[in-house]
């Protein structure tokens, strides 16, 4: 009963944050989880004895700065690659229209700069949808009881179950079984359109892009075997393949290409993401200059600061608590504002870093610009202990009691103190 509530508590605080989304820089190896769990071991070993505020307000504003935190460390791992840690030496591709082709360096240092090519998008790759019959919303075709249909997609085989009461209209059970596919997270997506002000019918998608291997149909849905009462398949229409899953369709340099996906990588130096066809049109792909991709990263890096930044003084603010946190990263941020200053990044009241993109521009081009950004790269390390440190304990920021100090040199070890109230694992969530 205690771990169902608590699930039920975490998922009930998740419903006000956006679903992580899972990137490439966020699988860790074991000796980097080793390391998170070493450090908050040490950290509860070494760390006083506090009253801890234990409110609910107190909960939402320490994983609302947690979340805020790994949020920063994303920004930031998501500018460095495998050949250099410094967001001040990455390559960064160009589009020169992101309307139709979004592109990513994943290249190399050693890469040439000369990779430029053109793409025409000829067609996206879409998945498969079904769409069932048009039934009215307020009569009834299927009669009481328990009923069941099958489905198969990406070889495996799922049977998906529900009731019906005498007073379940066509539009309720539509709706039931929308639902149950949506939340069922196996490749679908799925809704109820009303095509008349008294008709609907079911709209069913697969997530997954391109055609298969075989050239059978994505998934298939039926009720022919299933262990409940049938019927549900044929009144709804259920399994009526409206259009199959297709490959995106495009050409480089005039010679033409397919792909199961609409993001792939072209020579393993770029990954494209098609977002609309090009019609007659080209777009070209190349990396931006030395300049220009130092710039970007620059405003980059403001720009993830400023909004983490924002988020924790407004977090602050609703939780009518400590400013510590506030008054620890405007220390960080005023310590380097003198050698900021001299290349066009400026330190404000509030703590956000605002950019005279023609200064920056100006002391870049320099020919001893190379050595004066130490000091941005030093702000970067600092920012990265830092995000760090509040992702492992952010209960340090909430309005908690020193009751006393550890004796010196006799401290034992409590790995759950800070993950009994900030939750370091979930398995629905990150």
């Amino acid at each position: 009963m205690t771990a169902f509530t608590l699930t039920s508590l975490l998922n009930n605080t998740f419903a006000d944050f956006v679903p992580n989304e899972h990137l490439h820089t966020e699988v860790h190896q074991k000796d980097e989880l080793r390391e998170v769990y070493n450090s908050i071991v040490q950290k509860s070993k070494d760390a006083p004895l506090y009253m801890l505020d234990r409110t609910g307000a107190a909960q939402d504003y320490a994983v609302r700065l947690k979340e805020d935190a790994r949020e920063l460390q994303k920004a930031i791992n998501s500018m460095v690659s495998d050949y250099s840690t410094s967001i001040l030496d990455q390559k960064i591709a160009s589009s020169d229209d992101e309307n139709y082709v979004l592109a990513k360096y994943i290249g190399s240092a050693e890469s040439s700069n000369d990779t430029s090519f053109n793409i025409s998008v000829e067609k996206l790759a879409s998945g498969q949808i079904n769409e069932g019959i048009s039934v009215p919303n307020n009569e009834y075709a299927l009669e009481p009881g328990a009923y069941s249909f099958d489905l198969k997609i990406n070889d495996t085989d799922y049977e998906f179950q529900f009731n019906v009461s005498s007073t379940d209209t066509n539009v309720n059970i539509l709706n039931r079984i929308s639902r149950l596919l949506d939340r069922s997270n196996v490749g679908l997506k799925s809704s109820v359109v009303n095509d008349s002000p008294d008709t609907s019918y079911i709209r069913i998608e697969g997530t997954n892009t391109g055609k298969t291997v075989n050239g059978k149909p994505a998934f298939v849905i039926s009720d022919d075997n299933t262990s409940r009462k049938s019927g549900a398949v044929a009144s709804y229409g259920l399994n009526n393949l409206t259009h199959e899953a297709s490959n995106a369709l495009f050409s480089i340099n005039g010679s033409p290409h397919q792909s199961y996906s609409n993001t792939f990588t072209v020579n393993r130096t770029f990954e494209l993401t098609l977002k609309q066809p090009t019609e007659d049109r080209t777009v070209n792909i190349g990396l931006k200059a030395d300049l220009d991709a130092m710039t970007y990263n620059i405003n980059h890096l403001a720009g993830a600061y400023n909004d983490f930044i924002k988020k924790a003084a407004e977090a602050t603010n609703n939780y009518n608590g400590s400013h510590k946190i506030m008054r620890e990263l405007n220390r960080m941020s005023l310590h380097y504002s003198r050698a900021f200053d001299s290349f066009g990044l400026n330190v404000q009241n509030d703590g956000t870093i605002a950019i005279d993109d023609e200064q920056l521009n100006k002391y870049i081009s320099g020919s001893e610009s190379e050595n004066n950004l130490d000091p941005l790269q030093e702000f970067i390390n600092s920012l990265v202990d830092k995000s760090e440190e509040i992702a492992i304990d952010p209960m340090k920021y909430t309005n908690q009691k020193l009751v006393c100090y550890k004796k010196p040199g006799v401290n034992f070890a409590n790995p759950y103190m800070t993950s009994m109230y900030t939750g370091m694992l979930f398995n629905n969530y990150c």
